[in-house]
């Protein structure tokens, strides 16, 4: 009897290292790492001033500038990092963004510091030297979203892309919750450390994620299709699309930038002592949004619709924001319970970002994908400045209701105008 001949068959590939399930793996936890440095600044910035020196009579307007460039340079990323991936694929993005940024987290953490391995930052002027940091990690952390969420969309099914992105989401935020209480326990050198560590760390995982089908097969049969920024630049139709979908998601960064980031401000005047600590605050919005962020996710599946969801969730955030200058003047804690409704409520963030992924076209996706978060970001530049112009004139509580009056107003208008995007068939490109 002739002994078996061993089968020359490949082994079967376990379930998790399958291109889909390996890439949402990927972007989940990238996406995980970019809220942390995200959120980082926020819960240590009050600390990392007042260690630096600064006047607490500067520590706001400071705080304020130094976010605004840290989100401007997600702007200048978000069109970089996009077009890239219109060009050279999506996975690519993921490797440069995380670079960047993590290493611009590394430097962050030495910035004024007079010894250590990170000494030579001390040379510096101390807050020049975080403002260009905080830039750069702005334009590195812009093309992890963006970037994860174009190859998971592209890769899953129709019905299914949904469910996919959604657990990308519950992930990420995550780390906001991890970046409060690693700022608040561990000190904001550390936090900061620890950032750039994590981002490096991720980049062994990166090495297997595969681009996506409907990207290689533009390149096959379009390679002269025109990609990236120049088709929405000739489009006003297409320009005005991107824009609405922005507007929809900017209620999100007000309670973010101003309601968590500006408590100490709006607290002060509530006359409530101690203030809420914005570490804490962060955590508390974030744990909320954990579960937001699947339960809106689902909801837009159940429902078969991006725009109910987004409806619903959109009211519960203005609900919650009232509750916050309201119920929450009582204590430090009753803002902090009213901070959990706020950031359920307000995590709509990733249903935004499926319906951008949605509604445009293969040779422009990963531009529009990834500009859209970043410039619902930056929305916290007109948000932040709207406030401050209405705090000189009266106190920060009815300033702070002026803001959110206009932020959401703007959003309902813009998410009435959007068509529906559940469901459609991603193989197409635009004109």
């Amino acid at each position: 009897m002739n002994p078996q001949r061993p089968s020359l068959a490949a082994p079967p590939v376990p379930r998790w290292r399958s291109p889909h399930t390996l890439a949402v793996l990927v972007a989940a936890l990238g996406y995980f790492v970019d809220v942390y440095d995200l959120i980082l600044f926020n819960v240590v910035r009050w600390d990392s001033l007042a260690d630096l020196g600064l006047p607490p009579e500067r520590a706001t307007s400071t705080g304020i500038w130094l976010l605004d460039l840290q989100l401007i340079g997600m702007v200048v990323g978000g069109v970089a990092w996009g077009m890239l991936g219109d060009l050279r694929g999506r996975a690519s993005v993921l490797f440069g963004s995380i670079i960047l940024y993590s290493t611009a987290n590394l430097l962050n953490a030495g910035v004024g510091a007079q010894s250590g391995a990170l000494a030579f930052m001390g040379q510096f002027d101390a807050i020049t030297a975080y403002a260009v940091l905080r830039f750069l990690a702005g334009v590195g952390l812009a093309g992890e979203l963006g970037a994860g969420v174009t190859l998971v969309a592209e890769l899953s099914t129709q019905n299914g892309r949904g469910l996919a992105i959604a657990l990308i989401g519950a992930v990420g935020v995550v780390g906001a919750v991890v970046a409060g209480v690693v700022g608040e326990l561990a000190g904001w050198r550390m936090a900061y450390l620890i950032g750039g560590v994590m981002g490096l760390a991720l980049l062994g995982l990166r090495f297997g994620v595969l681009e996506s089908g409907m990207f290689r097969s533009l390149e096959r049969a379009s390679p002269l299709q025109s990609r990236g920024l120049l088709p929405l630049l000739r489009s006003p139709r297409l320009l005005l699309r991107m824009m609405l979908v922005v507007l929809a998601g900017s209620p999100i960064w007000f309670t973010l930038a101003v309601l968590v980031a500006l408590a100490p401000r709006i607290a002060k005047d509530m006359g409530m002592d101690p203030p809420p600590r914005p570490g804490v605050l962060v955590a508390l919005y974030y744990s909320g949004a954990v579960v937001g962020d699947m339960a809106s996710g689902l909801l837009s599946q159940w429902m078969r619709s991006r725009r109910k969801a987004m409806a619903m969730f959109m009211t519960g955030t203005a609900v919650g924001s009232v509750l916050m200058l309201t119920v929450g003047a009582h204590s430090a804690w009753w803002y902090g319970a009213m901070c959990v409704i706020t950031g359920f409520c307000s995590a709509y963030w990733i249903v935004t970002i499926t319906m951008a992924s949605e509604l445009f076209g293969t040779n422009v996706r990963a531009t529009v994908t990834t500009t859209v978060p970043n410039l619902i970001r930056v929305s916290a530049v007109p948000v932040t400045a709207l406030f401050m112009l209405l705090a000189v004139r009266m106190n920060a509580v009815t300033a702070t209701a002026l803001t959110g009056v206009c932020c959401f107003a703007a959003a309902g208008v813009a998410l009435w105008a959007l068509p529906e995007p559940f469901g459609r068939d991603l193989d197409f490109r635009e004109p």
